[in-house]
């Protein structure tokens, strides 16, 4: 009996074109930061050049292409394409300001005031008792909460590190030393009722919050007025955090919890990019 050694027709898996909807600023600076990571390192080769690198990185960012479908369609193992994605976003992580270095240049722009918020960015749920820590009571879901920065413009300037689900905003900014960084630089902050409470010294407040109401004391008319002044001004925040969210990586994180903060502050240059094109 014969075989046949023949492969059967059709069996190349066609390969489609989607649109990626960045700026030529955005590719080209991640382009030139892989070109200037390989030269100082001494790289010579890679497997495709600069630019098809910074392409395939980004489209993962963007659209939460999986990484096998990007490999097939490049000719590359998917390893390859997890090793870029963490090499792109290591370096732009590394652009990154720090909290201290981002309160300074709010007082060079001569800025009096910051905003402050916290969101989940969910996560795969993954089986074991080690990730109920990550698990959000408030949500309803599996995630990490990270705390943001905005100045009074709606440019995000900081991303915390990555917390457990299960933590508090409040218990976050206190693990994160916010107030005291706050008085350090001589700024104030707006915050949302998350946060009541933060400040510790209620004689000198460096973070102003609303009110809440009790079920036996509702608020008064002068109060609610003081809440939707609040909740005005911290509208470009909400905005700031609508624009890092359109990286639909952050839909649902399936990347290890590990490297979430390094991906959440890649998206805030990437981001911050995009929003001033």
């Amino acid at each position: 009996m014969r075989k046949n050694l023949n492969s059967a027709e059709g069996t190349e898996a066609p390969v489609y074109q989607v649109r990626l909807p960045l700026s030529t600023a955005t590719i080209s600076t991640v382009t030139h930061l892989i070109r200037a990571h390989l030269k100082k390192i001494g790289s010579r080769w890679r497997k495709l050049p600069a630019g098809r690198i910074a392409v395939i990185v980004l489209a993962v960012l963007r659209h939460d292409q999986r990484l096998c479908d990007m490999a097939g369609g490049n000719h590359i193992s998917a390893s390859t394409v997890r090793r870029w994605l963490l090499g792109v976003t290591g370096l732009l992580a590394a652009r990154a300001e720090r909290l201290d270095g981002a309160l300074r240049r709010i007082i060079r722009r001569g800025g009096h005031a910051v905003l402050l918020d916290g969101s989940l960015v969910r996560t795969r749920r993954r089986t074991g008792s080690d990730n109920r820590r990550n698990y959000s009571g408030k949500h309803k879901s599996h995630g990490l909460l990270f705390l943001s920065i905005t100045d009074p413009r709606g440019w995000l300037i900081w991303i915390s590190a990555a917390r457990p689900g299960r933590s508090s905003e409040i218990t976050t900014a206190r693990h994160n030393h916010i107030a005291r960084h706050l008085r350090e630089a001589g700024l104030g902050a707006i915050a949302d009722l998350g946060f009541t409470g933060l400040d510790d010294d209620p004689d000198n407040p460096v973070i102003i919050t609303g009110f809440k109401a009790a079920r036996t004391k509702p608020l008064t008319t002068a109060k609610k007025q003081v809440n939707k002044l609040i909740a005005a001004e911290r509208a470009a925040c909400e905005h700031a955090f609508a624009h890092l969210k359109n990286w639909r990586i952050l839909a649902k994180l399936r990347l290890d919890a590990r490297h979430a903060t390094t991906l959440l502050r890649a998206l805030l240059v990437l981001t911050n990019i995009e929003v001033a094109r």
